[in-house]
């Protein structure tokens, strides 16, 4: 009878790591110790450490207006109809996840729910090749560090809003949601 070789021995992460692997912010190589990959550079992994909790329920958000990778204007203050928020990057492998459930809803939903995807990628560009390779086609920006000192992400990837009409928050998630609870969200909103 052969013998099998056992798993291999992952190492405990130092506690440096492992303050990143709470938040998310290795690749799987570097967590299986196949070299030091990060996925976002170091100011990242500092910004989210000071990154706000999620918002209170009932909480009044006022979403500052932003460019979106086309290149179109969005203003929520503008438009008067519910809004689902929701922050991604092409390197989570939770947004991976979560992503075709989102824009399932955004198909379903954007007759009477506006949609606001924010990436948080190195660049623009990252976030539009990783849109059009997926052909995703829910509205998102690109969310430079400025506009993020306006509307401060909150700590964890992905995160999902859901905001009435007047900007209260009816649902805030922290990390990847299934796609009945997605679904789901559309209930929130009369």
């Amino acid at each position: 009878m052969p013998v099998m070789n056992p798993l291999p021995v992952i190492s405990a992460p130092s506690s440096s790591r492992r303050r990143l692997l709470k938040f998310g912010l290795v690749l799987p190589g570097a967590v299986l110790g196949t070299g030091a990959v990060w996925a976002q550079p170091a100011s990242a992994a500092a910004e989210e450490a000071k990154a706000p909790p999620l918002p209170a329920l009932g909480s009044v958000l006022r979403v500052p207006p932003v460019t979106l990778l086309d290149g179109q204007s969005f203003d929520a203050s503008a438009r008067g109809r519910p809004l689902l928020i929701y922050w991604w990057a092409s390197i989570c492998p939770f947004c991976a996840l979560q992503s075709p459930s989102m824009e399932a809803f955004w198909r379903g939903q954007r007759h009477r729910i506006d949609f606001l995807g924010l990436s948080i990628d190195r660049n623009a560009e990252l976030a539009s090749q990783y849109l059009r390779s997926r052909g995703y086609t829910f509205p998102s920006a690109w969310t430079s560090a400025s506009w993020r000192q306006r509307f401060p992400k909150p700590q964890g990837l992905p995160i999902t809003l859901l905001l009435d009409a007047g900007g209260r928050v009816l649902a805030a998630e922290r990390g990847q949601m299934f796609p009945e609870d997605i679904e789901a969200l559309a209930d929130l909103v009369a």
